[in-house]
């Protein structure tokens, strides 16, 4: 469970104002920032103890507002404010105190979370004398700390003995949750699961939304209808598309609904934290994303010159290395050979340019390329009808295969003919196609089609 805990941020973006305001924003380190906001809060001669307690609550709450990018979830473009009213002090270009920084600098990547749960605490806190509220009282740690209380005894003390202090987190670049690009019907990944998660726990709030009974990563119908009920009821665009004013809003209703800027929040699931795909791609990976990270790489390497075509094996050997730095570099990327966030959405957007660039009737006798997003039970449309197409020629040769009716629709019938040849060609038996199954059943296609033009009208077999 420990690295599903959200890391420290290098950098942290201040508004130096209330929310609203027309005031500047600065991005500055996080240790600086903590440094910062400790030496506005509390005083360096109270005891160690209790500047040590008060310094874990400050990182805890700036790291909850990171976390559940509370304000970028509203459509603001920084990730806390500097005012007391909404958020903690920051006074820009203060002096800092000297044992103030020196704990810091300790302790500045420690903060708190309940047990079980891995979201960083809503480290609610306040002076405790003019003003008070249901968290640490910054005060009243004086007292405990000159009675002997440890500092996460005194945390205890203020947010319950529920709670756990994650040591020494690794510190990394915040990425803002955001893909970087819209999902719809026929996308997969780790982004549109979270999705699903969301919505399904929203859908507890706002009944209307349906519920979408699977949640695995595709974007199917189901999720479109969800999307299409949440952007009716919160006045969005309604167009089943999770672009990111849809995204942001779903993620400011999931953390109003879970109550996660409070310090009675929800517990989230660790099922729900926890990738069902891979992150990132590198040498060594394997497995189905790696097959569609190299069909997209094979096909864009018949139309630019300088790229060359791979292997399809799901093995991310030297070779898909080697294939990886060379797109990078043509890109613009920075060459690394790992296939990252940027470098999936830069594939994606080439492949998709690239087929949809393609004139009607380019692929002759042969099948389409893949059209660029999973097809599943339920769609109706031409691309269905091109594999219900190759589908019954296979199914008319490979006799332990069914053939289906070409309608255009993704029935049982069609379904369950998936199936069958992924099961026949050892492939994932989802029933639905992605780029992976549609190459191979192109493949397949392409080479009955060939075998017929050359006379050959024989039976075929799967062995």
């Amino acid at each position: 469970m420990a690295d599903l805990h959200p890391v420290i941020p290098s950098e942290i973006t201040v508004h130096l104002g209330t929310p609203k305001s027309n005031a500047r924003n600065v991005t500055v380190p996080f240790l600086s920032y903590v440094k910062n906001v400790a030496s506005s809060e509390i005083f360096p001669s109270w005891p160690e103890a209790s500047l040590r307690a008060n310094i874990i609550a400050i990182v805890t709450f700036a790291l909850n507002r990171v976390y559940t990018e509370w304000y970028r979830s509203q459509g603001y473009d920084f990730d806390i404010t500097n005012t007391t009213q909404y958020d903690q002090s920051y006074n820009y270009g203060r002096d800092i105190f000297e044992n103030i920084s020196t704990i810091t600098d300790e302790i500045f990547n420690d903060y708190i979370v309940r047990q079980g749960t891995v979201q960083p605490l809503f480290a609610q806190f306040c002076n405790g004398t003019t003003i008070t509220c249901q968290g640490l009282s910054q005060w009243g740690t004086v007292e405990l700390a000159e009675d002997g209380f440890t500092p996460y005894q005194i945390l205890q003390y203020y947010y319950g003995d529920n709670i756990n202090i994650i040591e020494n987190a690794p510190v990394g670049s915040f990425t803002e949750s955001y893909p970087g690009r819209p999902l719809r019907v026929g996308d997969f990944g780790n982004d549109v699961r979270t999705m699903q998660f969301e919505l399904n726990r929203i859908s507890d709030n706002y009944p209307a939304i349906p519920k979408i009974p699977v949640v695995d990563g595709i974007f199917k119908n189901s999720t479109e209808d969800a999307v299409l009920k949440f952007q009716s009821i919160f006045s969005l665009a309604q167009d089943g598309v999770i672009g990111k004013g849809t995204w942001y809003k779903i993620k400011n209703i999931y953390n109003s609904v879970r109550r996660l800027s409070d310090l009675t929040a929800e517990a989230i699931p660790i099922e729900e934290l926890t990738p069902q795909y891979p992150t990132t791609l590198q040498l060594g990976s394997q497995g189905i994303a790696v097959r569609y990270a190299q069909y997209y790489l094979n096909i864009i390497a018949l139309f630019i010159d300088g790229l060359e075509p791979i292997t399809v094996d799901g093995k991310f050997g030297v070779q898909t290395q080697q294939a990886v730095e060379n797109f990078q570099r043509y890109y613009g990327l920075q060459p690394t050979g790992i296939i990252d966030r940027n470098t999936i959405n830069k594939l994606v957007d080439v492949y998709l340019g690239i087929v949809e660039s393609l004139p009607p009737g380019y692929e002759g006798d042969r099948a389409k390329y893949y059209p660029g997003y999973i097809l599943s039970f339920g769609m109706e449309n031409d691309d269905v009808r091109d594999l219900q197409t190759y589908l019954s020629l296979i199914g008319k040769t490979y006799a332990v295969l069914p053939t289906v009716p070409i309608t255009g629709h993704y029935g049982e019938l069609t379904e369950n003919a998936v199936r069958a040849f992924q099961k026949a060609f050892a492939l994932p038996e989802t029933g639905s196609v992605g780029a992976t199954t549609w190459g191979d059943i192109a493949a397949a296609y392409d080479a009955i089609t060939l075998s017929r033009l050359r006379g050959n009208n024989g039976n075929g077999n799967c062995s």
